[in-house]
């Protein structure tokens, strides 16, 4: 099974026995869980943190770029903090991506601004299929940038002034 088929797989599999451990009768039990999951989790970000360091110190900046390109290699740096590439040009590139299939609707997406995780954005064009097109932005910003927690995406004003504003939505929502 490919890695990308795997992935979401162990993820559910993880947050099925997260949900089991919070369900444990005994306090000391959780605790004592909990703080085995965070040494695990402290022990691989210190392994991933140096693993970066020796490919860098070598002059791999393109192992680093193919690394952070990797789903699930991207995914765990962006876990632990350590993603090379920083949120707003993750944001840009994700957008960048999307660019083509809006523009073959008409539509094109804008980067209003970004404040922590918060990202806002403003979509034109697009006529009746603002709702797929919204969703494809949405699919690409969580796919590159999944630690974007907060998405508002706004329409711009059609010609007779009026505006349509979308509700916030958290990727994956």
């Amino acid at each position: 099974m490919a890695a990308d088929q795997e992935f979401p797989k162990r993820m559910q599999r993880i947050e099925a026995l997260v949900q089991a451990l919070e369900e444990l009768p005994d306090p000391t039990a959780r605790d004592t869980a909990r703080e085995m999951v965070r040494a695990l989790l402290e022990l691989h970000s210190a392994g991933l943190a140096r693993l970066l360091e020796l490919v860098a110190g070598v002059g791999g900046q393109a192992l680093l770029d193919r690394l952070a390109r990797d789903d699930l290699v991207g995914s765990l740096l962006l876990l632990h903090g350590l993603h090379p590439v920083d949120l707003e040009a993750r944001v840009r590139q994700a957008l960048e991506r999307v660019g083509s299939r809006l523009r073959a609707h008409g539509a094109e997406v804008e980067l209003i601004s970004l404040d922590g995780g918060t990202a806002r954005l403003r979509l034109r064009g697009g006529g009746a299929s603002t709702a797929a097109l919204r969703q494809a932005i949405e699919d690409a910003l969580t796919e590159a940038a999944p630690d974007v927690t907060t998405l508002a995406i706004e329409e711009a004003s059609p010609p007779d002034g009026t505006r349509f504003a979308l509700p916030i939505v958290p990727p994956g929502g």
